[in-house]
């Protein structure tokens, strides 16, 4: 099958942003039909000048928002463009300004699971809840970055918080949570006072549950959540070189469809 030609390449970003951005054009377009066979990976560099491992992350990309789909042995098709909810683009989530809007987030959603796990939770839920602080300590006493047990620390009040709704939600996000969770525990490791001002954080959100207070457990979860954003926004330039980088690919790796 012929292709339409397509568009030339817009100014600013890096290439491969931009070679996705062309195709994602002639997609959303109608130009290229769900099921049409794209170029393959040699045309695509010499139509827009570039290399071929640059169009391998352009389609990359465009897999992880499910515009395309690789077939075994036969190539790279178009999927249907249709509306995709919560498509982010994980090419701005490297930045500070995105780590903080994710938080912002966090901070609406998990207020509302630790009200919610307050007013709902069960003493094994609380076994497990102190169970994951005890995980979390011992594995930053062990010297790692305590990333995963943070996160099921999070994930296990959600759980006592038993609204499947707001479990799907956190579930489709954790992508993204993920990703903000290694940046703001890698802040948070720089510094003692940072350290110690989490684990006192995470104790106020335990207590508030454990005594069945939902207006407290609200409240320390969103303080939590808001001290989070303002320890990130203390954090240097030389921070932001390395972990907006690695926050920027883990989220590559993790989108759906990637």
């Amino acid at each position: 099958m012929t292709l339409p030609p397509f568009a030339s390449l817009a100014p600013g970003a890096r290439l491969s942003d931009r070679v996705a951005d062309a195709i994602e054009a002639e997609l959303r377009g109608a130009r290229i039909a769900a099921g049409d066979r794209l170029p393959t990976e040699a045309a695509l560099a010499a139509q827009f000048g570039v290399s071929r491992t640059v169009v391998r992350e352009a389609v990359s990309r465009l897999k992880s928002v499910g515009l395309v789909e690789s077939r075994q042995g036969s190539g790279v098709y178009a999927k249907a463009a249709g509306f995709s909810p919560l498509n982010f683009d994980a090419r701005h989530a490297g930045s500070r300004a995105a780590v903080v809007q994710i938080v912002e987030v966090r901070r609406a959603l998990e207020s509302e699971v630790a009200a919610l796990a307050a007013e709902r939770r069960t003493d094994a839920d609380l076994t497990a809840i102190r169970q994951c602080i005890g995980a979390l300590d011992a594995a930053v006493a062990a010297g790692g970055d305590g990333v995963e047990e943070d996160v099921q620390f999070h994930r296990v009040i959600a759980q006592a918080a038993r609204n499947p709704f707001l479990m799907g939600t956190l579930d489709y996000l954790g992508q993204f949570l993920h990703g903000a969770t290694r940046v703001t525990r890698a802040n948070e490791a720089r510094r003692l006072d940072f350290a110690h001002a989490v684990s006192q954080e995470h104790a106020r959100i335990v207590d508030a549950i454990a005594a069945g207070d939902v207006t407290a457990a609200r409240q320390a979860a969103a303080d939590h959540m808001r001290n989070a954003i303002r320890r990130i926004e203390q954090a240097g330039p030389e921070f932001w070189t390395q972990e907006g980088d690695v926050l920027a690919r883990s989220l590559t790796e993790r989108a759906p469809g990637g």
